[in-house]
């Protein structure tokens, strides 16, 4: 008997907002939602873009200011707090020559080590000399247009590193902690109440960025100090690492000290990092497993680079297709005309809890991750191009969910998140994949949705995205439609599809499996299976019973009761972001050492006395 990983818990943010609460998912579809979840959204957004605060935080918007609202979400034109586009700064080399010599001066601390033999130095006073050259190489302050002009930024006004004390701290990471805070508080339990109850040598994390952190903070200052005439902060390699959103929950928000990780799949990044926390509850080696990423991509270089390679959506491309002017909110085509992606940045996290756990502690229950399934492409030609690794991802995961849930559950009950990146080659290859195993199962009018539609791809979140969406569809039954094409381009494969462009209601009890598909480059394959709330609850009565389902739904009263006392506050714009920097800190030398446990001050013991694993062969 298996553990069940069930979802107590979840949060981030986005270009569509905060993920807690389903609250991003109701930006997605907005247009399908009552007045009055359409005035929640709305001024919630509004609170956390800083348009509204205190007593006037909640409540409808005016027509100027809902319109604000809108325009500063989902995906749109590049704003200039990243940089400007159309006059993105660079330097161009130049070789500077007169025969007859040239001579500039120049303050004595800028002269170079050691100097060209070619110069001629002379003393003109107050710290100056005066060079005399017939040659010079310089590099020359120059602008140019990069050609992508739109993205999935996070909404306007809302800027991270204002919400705590992150000086210097890279953007990614700044995104993690308030996401991973934003789980942690949308649990409605107190941490310190978790980690009593698991044992702190029985909680996993596991979060990573696919691109580390790129911007002035991390690795993209690191490694242009030497090119800019500047130095190496103490900061800038140590918070550059793909590991640090992980490293930066387990020591600022959480005090973790038991397993953790950092796994890495590209595109896939989030689920391979969930397959590692569900393989730890089912197993048994966790439980409690947190799973997130971050990633903040919006800078030149990393946009220069997946231009360079033709994956990303170039204005001039965009043009072709929206015959003349650039509709920057509808780059993002997955499975329509398209011409390739748009880079997005975000944090998902999610907080899992083995089954007995989650009853034991009143635990919300949002669904389950029944597996994760990862296989690599075999030998490739190209690293950036899919292959067949993914057929195998989605075939394992459809049948072990249908062994799990069912025929009917998977064949008429359940829904696809596409990873519907936007590119010619995807919208192919994917459809072609989903149409063919759903012909082979017996699907019919399989209904397939795609999130990067609304906030483009966030690279090592983007799978966090879909699962934060199909949570969104399991609560509310609305399935987003892609609504960013005019129809689905012909050489998409959907005889045994239903690829909506508008959104399709459904009653939530009628759903009970999501399949959540990604593809990155290099050949990373993951597919996940999340089972429904409803579904769940079935399980868990089944295996522990009507009593124990009755106990734990008294226990959750409590808890609910909790997390919306939080949901009221961060819609006033009150996201009371976790960060313990220099708090809690553990005195080695008061930790308690014996042969049969380990305890720390302030933590539960630590448990060695196991068993031989292996005692069949000893």
């Amino acid at each position: 008997m298996q553990r069940l990983p069930v979802i107590t818990a979840f949060g981030g943010f986005n270009p569509a907002g905060r993920s807690s609460f389903h609250r991003g998912y109701a930006r997605t579809v907005l247009e399908k939602l009552s007045r009055r979840e359409r005035i929640d959204t709305l001024s919630d957004l509004a609170a956390l873009m800083g348009l509204r605060t205190g007593s006037d935080a909640t409540g409808p918007l005016g027509l100027g200011l809902e319109q604000r609202v809108l325009d500063g979400t989902l995906v749109r034109e590049l704003e200039a707090r990243f940089y400007d586009y159309r006059k993105c700064h660079f330097h161009q080399a130049a070789d500077l020559a007169n025969h007859s010599g040239m001579s500039f001066e120049i303050s004595t601390r800028q002269l170079p080590h050691p100097l060209p033999d070619e110069w001629q130095v002379e003393s003109v006073g107050s710290g100056r000399v005066r060079v005399t050259t017939a040659s010079l190489s310089v590099m020359l302050d120059s602008f140019r247009e990069i050609p992508v002009g739109a993205a999935g930024q996070l909404p306007t006004g809302f800027e991270p590193g204002e919400r705590y004390n992150s000086r210097f701290h890279p953007r990614g990471l700044q995104l993690a902690v308030l996401g991973a805070s934003d789980a942690v508080h949308s649990m409605g339990i107190d941490w310190e109440t978790v980690v009593a109850a698991a044992g702190p040598g029985n909680i996993s994390v596991y979060a990573s960025s696919a691109m580390s952190q790129l911007d002035p903070f991390g690795n993209g200052g690191l490694m242009q100090s030497r090119l800019r005439g500047s130095r190496v902060s103490s900061k800038q390699l140590a918070l550059g690492l793909n590991s640090m959103p992980a490293d930066f929950v387990n020591a600022y928000v959480l005090g973790n000290v038991g397993s953790t990780g950092a796994v890495t799949g590209a595109c896939a990044s989030y689920l391979y990092n969930l397959r590692s926390g569900v393989e730890d509850i089912r197993s048994g080696r966790a439980r409690v497993a947190v799973i997130g990423a971050a990633e903040a991509p919006l800078v030149p270089e990393i946009v220069d680079g997946y231009s360079t390679m033709g994956a990303l959506a170039t204005t001039e491309n965009l043009r072709k297709i929206f015959s003349g002017e650039v509709d920057f909110r509808r780059t993002s085509r997955p499975f329509g005309e398209n011409c390739g992606f748009t880079l997005g940045e975000g944090t998902q996290w999610a907080i899992l809890m083995d089954d007995t756990l989650a009853l034991e502690l009143g635990a919300n229950i949002h669904g389950s991750v029944s597996g994760v399934y990862i296989n690599a492409d075999g030998y490739k030609k190209s690293i950036s191009a899919p292959g067949p690794g993914n057929y195998l991802t989605m075939a394992r995961a459809m049948a072990e969910s249908r062994a799990i849930v069912g025929d009917e559950s998977l064949t008429r009950r359940s829904f696809v998140q596409a990873h519907g990146s936007s590119t010619p080659q995807n919208r192919v290859t994917e459809s072609a994949i989903l149409d063919r195993l759903a012909s082979v199962f017996g699907v019919e009018e399989w209904p397939v949705c795609a999130v990067k539609a609304y906030v483009g791809h966030s690279i090592s979140a983007a799978s966090g995205d879909q699962l934060i969406s199909a949570l969104g569809i399991f609560d509310r039954g609305i399935i987003p439609g892609i609504a960013t094409v005019d129809r689905v381009a012909d050489d998409v494969h959907q005889k045994n599809l239903q690829i909506s462009l508008e959104h399709v209601e459904r009653d939530p009890s009628s759903l009970d499996l999501a399949l959540l598909n990604s593809k990155g480059f290099g050949g990373n394959n993951a597919t996940a299976a999340v089972l429904s709330p409803r579904l769940t609850r079935s399980m868990l009565e089944k295996r522990h019973g009507a009593k124990a389902i009755l106990a734990h739904h008294r226990d959750n009263e409590a808890v609910v009761e909790q997390a919306v006392a939080y949901d009221v506050r961060a819609s006033r714009g009150d996201l009371q972001t976790i960060y313990r920097f220099g708090e809690g800190h553990i005195d080695e030398a008061e930790i308690n050492l014996s042969a049969a446990s380990v305890t720390l001050p302030g933590f539960p013991p630590v448990e060695l006395d196991v068993g031989n694993p292996f005692d069949d062969m000893v």
